[in-house]
């Protein structure tokens, strides 16, 4: 996997881009994506927040106007986000998580066609895989905050039904053979 900033936030991007994929077309948990796309998103954008948006606006001030604009964003899509959560389970949830991901898609558009290649232009690639480190850095503290570690939570994506239910068995989780695979991938983030 590619360290430096722009590479790991854009991978990022993509990650979300299949939740909300997955959302969008049933399959799957709607409660615990969308759990896990809040998660991963503020994650993400407090990263962002702390540590690559400063670094944009200081190797590359002419982008300041852009920076403050995906701040903006960012709290957009967070309000658009909150709606969706307490709609999970409404009739409007459809048209709510519609709203949320356009917001989204469209920050991403902007940040990837402007605001990133600003940043490349502006920084030697070794200032990119140092902005790249205190991303990660601060993405990960974010989800483990959250309870949802990075590495363990990507594995859990991946891993196949019979693995989940394993580890779900050394953790004593009741029911789990009863589960699919988004519901074991669920409880064992919740334990």
């Amino acid at each position: 996997m590619a360290s430096d900033a722009i590479s790991m936030i854009k991978n990022d991007h993509r990650v979300l881009e299949k939740l909300f994929d997955r959302v969008q077309s049933g399959d799957g948990d709607r409660r615990a994506l969308v759990e896990e796309i809040a998660t991963r998103l503020t994650a993400h954008s407090h990263a962002e927040e702390q540590q690559v948006y400063p670094a944009i606006k200081k190797a590359a001030p002419d982008e300041a106007d852009e920076v403050d604009h995906g701040y903006e964003e960012h709290a957009e899509a967070d309000e658009l986000l909150k709606k969706a959560v307490r709609a999970v389970d409404s009739p409007d949830f459809g048209e709510t998580f519609t709203q949320f991901v356009e917001a989204v898609k469209h920050h991403v558009e902007e940040e990837e066609s402007q605001v990133l290649p600003a940043l490349r232009q502006a920084t030697d690639a070794k200032t990119l895989e140092q902005l790249g480190a205190a991303f990660e850095q601060a993405r990960c503290q974010e989800l483990e905050k959250a309870g949802l570690g990075a590495t363990d939570a990507e594995a859990l994506e991946d891993a196949t039904r019979d693995e989940l239910y394993q580890k779900a068995k050394n953790a004593d989780i009741r029911g789990r053979s009863e589960m699919t695979k988004d519901e074991l991938v669920h409880a064992l983030r919740g334990q």
